[in-house]
């Protein structure tokens, strides 16, 4: 018996990197899935991929910034799968990922708009729902720069992804204690640096990626099924003792 059978899962950012990771290994845990991306046809190849398994999978897009969409996708999953009882939201951007013509405002903008605001507004939704059956689990993707700054040279000072970052361990913290006694659990995980899309402009330069590489204690990045096993963990009754924590998976970047 898979250590998620019979509980639906709805994750955001599902159709590549961390995201597809998570979606595919809950898949084999037991899970009902929901693949969630603004590129729906993304998301809908890992659900295909999922279906192809007899697993139960649906694919849908969604725009995290916007609160009707979040509300809708929300209740479409607990249409077609009686509930929504894990939430992952996986969906973020870099500013690296912005078009070469914006300032660091727009940039800021855009980038705390979709990692920050989208993972509180698909929260809220989801909650509405685990809070009336006083079940539920939140996995938020922090990271290692929302609990340290870049290393010396890797950013400016302005960058968003920092802040934006710090903006969810906050946020996973802060739900984490609200929800505490009303059995919805909330929390996140911070992963190092991963080979995912938002990751490839960096590991395609082979000196950036061994710089990047030699800032990790373990001497390699991470995969994204290694965060997937995290999401996993506290996605499932194992973690039924934590809540407002922010795990580092992190090849041993913030323990130095």
């Amino acid at each position: 018996m898979g250590r998620l059978e019979g509980r639906t899962a709805l994750i955001t950012g599902a159709g590549s990197g961390i995201g597809a990771a998570c979606a595919e290994l809950f898949s084999a845990e037991g899970a009902n899935v929901f693949c969630a991306d603004l590129d729906v046809d993304s998301a809908q190849a890992v659900a295909d991929r999922i279906k192809g398994r007899s697993r139960n999978a649906a694919a849908g897009s969604v725009d995290v910034t916007k609160r009707g969409q979040c509300e809708e996708l929300v209740s479409r999953v607990v249409k077609e799968f009686g509930g929504v009882d894990v939430l992952v939201n996986s969906a973020g951007v870099t500013p690296r990922k912005a078009p070469l013509d914006w300032d660091f405002e727009a940039k800021w903008d855009w980038v705390i708009d979709i990692n920050l605001k989208g993972t509180l507004l698909m929260s809220h939704a989801a909650t509405e729902v685990m809070l009336e059956k006083e079940y539920g689990s939140i996995v938020n993707l922090a990271s290692i720069i929302g609990l340290v700054g870049y290393t010396a040279g890797l950013s400016d000072g302005f960058n968003p992804y920092p802040h934006s970052k710090g903006g969810v361990v906050q946020m996973t913290r802060d739900m984490g204690v609200a929800f505490a006694s009303r059995g919805v659990r909330v929390n996140a995980l911070c992963p190092g640096f991963t080979y995912t899309n938002l990751t490839k402009s960096l590991t395609d330069d082979a000196d950036m990626r061994v710089q990047l590489e030699s800032l990790h204690p373990m001497g390699r990045l991470g995969e994204p099924i290694e965060i997937a096993y995290a999401a996993l963990y506290l996605a499932s009754d194992e973690s039924s003792f934590v809540t407002g924590s922010c795990l580092p998976v992190d090849g041993g970047y913030t323990a130095q």
